[in-house]
């Protein structure tokens, strides 16, 4: 019987370095996954972790009013100092203002927020969308100097409200300790609408993410029901979009929580957290304190997320 000769495949030519990188990496996709990550986690580990723990570190330090040194004794001095009554007075007035800015900006944005998804079409959308973003295009520092002209007495928003029969109202606020002042750039009112014009884009765009995914035959079906539009509204849309509302308030409490600009350039003296520190680090030299006047907004800041995770703030990010 006669054999027949098979013919002899091709040798596979050699993998070069990538490819063998490529099968290797496709073979083990842990190796994939830790050179992908893994300068990013170096960077957030020894940058940003590693100075929180430095600045947590820092605050347990002693500093010496005479010699005006920092020494590595540890103590719990400067955190006993956060509950004087001038520093105490610092804390619950920023946290005043945080939260002033945060309901006030929920108020104004979630109407805007729900016109831009539920009415706007074609070129209004992007017209809103344009309007929403285009203050955040601009330098901050600018803004915040801006006002201080568009607040002064001869500028434009003491015009407006003289010529709309405002005025006896502003004076009558102004009146008040809490909000008054001699104008209202020297005011804590000028302060407050100067911190909601610079946060409330960060308002507007989680509530428009979120109203985004209300079903829209939800709406339709309570109307069937005979539901009104207030009802439909505080038993449908609101339940819905409120994970929107606190995805939004992490950003404007927060930011306002340590802002130290906007502080110094509108309104009164009075010292916020992040000027506090701005004080303390700069022309005192108290670094000590003012790691402990940071740890502060940071516990805050992490007790919030806490509880605005647990309200599904994360899933209208």
């Amino acid at each position: 019987m006669m054999s027949i000769a098979l013919p002899i495949p091709p040798a596979a030519p050699a993998l070069g370095l990538w490819q063998r990188l490529g099968v290797t990496l496709y073979r083990h996709p842990g190796l994939q996954l830790g050179l992908l990550l893994g300068l990013p986690l170096l960077w957030f580990l020894v940058v940003y972790i590693g100075s929180l723990a430095t600045l947590l570190v820092q605050s347990f330090f002693t500093f010496d009013d005479f010699t005006m040194e920092v020494s590595r004794e540890l103590t719990l001095a400067n955190y006993q100092q956060l509950l004087q009554p001038a520093n105490f007075d610092v804390v619950l007035r920023t946290l005043s203002m945080a939260s002033a800015v945060t309901l006030a900006s929920a108020v104004l944005a979630f109407p805007l927020a729900y016109y831009m998804v539920r009415y706007a079409r074609g070129w209004k959308k992007g017209f809103f969308y344009v309007a929403v973003m285009l203050p955040m295009w601009a330098s901050y520092i600018v803004k915040v100097y801006a006002w201080t002209v568009l607040l002064a007495k001869d500028g434009i928003v003491y015009w407006a409200y003289q010529h709309l029969g405002l005025g006896g109202v502003v004076d009558w606020l102004m009146t008040i300790p809490l909000l008054g002042g001699n104008s209202l750039t020297t005011s804590h009112l000028g302060r407050f609408a100067v911190f909601t014009y610079i946060w409330l884009p960060f308002m507007i765009l989680p509530i428009q993410a979120a109203l985004e995914r209300v079903p829209l035959g939800l709406m339709q079906a309570s109307s069937d029901l005979g539901a009104s539009g207030a009802q439909t509204f505080r038993h449908v849309i609101l339940p819905l979009a409120f994970p929107g509302v606190v995805a939004g308030s992490i950003f404007t409490f927060s930011l306002t929580l340590g802002d130290y600009i906007i502080p110094q350039i509108i309104g009164p003296s009075g010292l916020f957290i992040g000027s506090m520190v701005y004080t303390m680090q700069g022309s005192i030299g108290n670094m000590p304190l003012a790691a402990a006047f940071t740890v502060v907004p940071v516990v805050i800041i992490a007790l919030y997320l806490t509880g605005a995770r647990k309200l599904g703030a994360f899933d209208a990010l």
